[in-house]
């Protein structure tokens, strides 16, 4: 008899809120450090940056039933000094084995824009790399200009607020479930 190789067990769904308890900023943080420094390189050990002191972390926790597992996906959301009502989200990140779901990262994109537009955001804005460019089209965003960043090519864009409609409670968050393969 043959047995097929272990599979990876998934969440049965996610919850996507603001970081409001400190194992998920913990997480959220652990969670960049291994995308954006060990994965890609882009940064050298830690990629906390000014930014952070202001921001606002989101994150993607995967569920088994009711209980809480892990963090599984972030981003961060702050506005701009010197214009209220001018948003940004960056770094944007989902755990290797759920990247290729679509609800995490599509979720984290949803409450991140629709929290700021809840909170005054006329204009929400983002430096995307490019290898996720179409993902972000597809949710509405327009290419404002093309750019390199950190030795990577990257895309500024814009979310259209008219498919966000304002969430106002992003700490309780929503519920996501994967997407099933067609």
């Amino acid at each position: 008899m043959m047995f097929e190789p272990f599979k990876p067990f998934l969440a049965s769904a996610y919850q996507i809120k603001f970081a409001t308890e400190a194992w998920e900023k913990q997480g959220a943080a652990a969670l960049r450090r291994q995308v954006f420094c060990a994965e890609q390189g882009l940064f050298d050990g830690d990629d906390r940056d000014a930014v952070d002191v202001s921001a606002i972390p989101i994150v993607a926790i995967s569920l088994f039933g009711i209980a809480a597992d892990a963090v599984v996906g972030t981003v961060r959301i702050h506005r701009h000094p010197e214009d209220p009502g001018v948003w940004w989200g960056s770094r944007l990140a989902v755990t290797g084995q759920y990247r290729r779901l679509g609800a995490v990262g599509t979720g984290l994109i949803r409450l991140a824009v629709a929290s700021a537009h809840a909170r005054g955001c006329h204009t929400f804005l983002g430096n995307i790399q490019s290898q996720n460019v179409e993902l972000f089209r597809r949710m509405h965003w327009r290419t404002l200009e093309e750019m390199e960043l950190h030795g990577k090519p990257h895309h500024m864009m814009q979310a259209d607020l008219e498919f966000y409609p304002p969430f106002e409670k992003p700490e309780e968050g929503f519920l996501t479930l994967p997407k099933l393969a067609a």
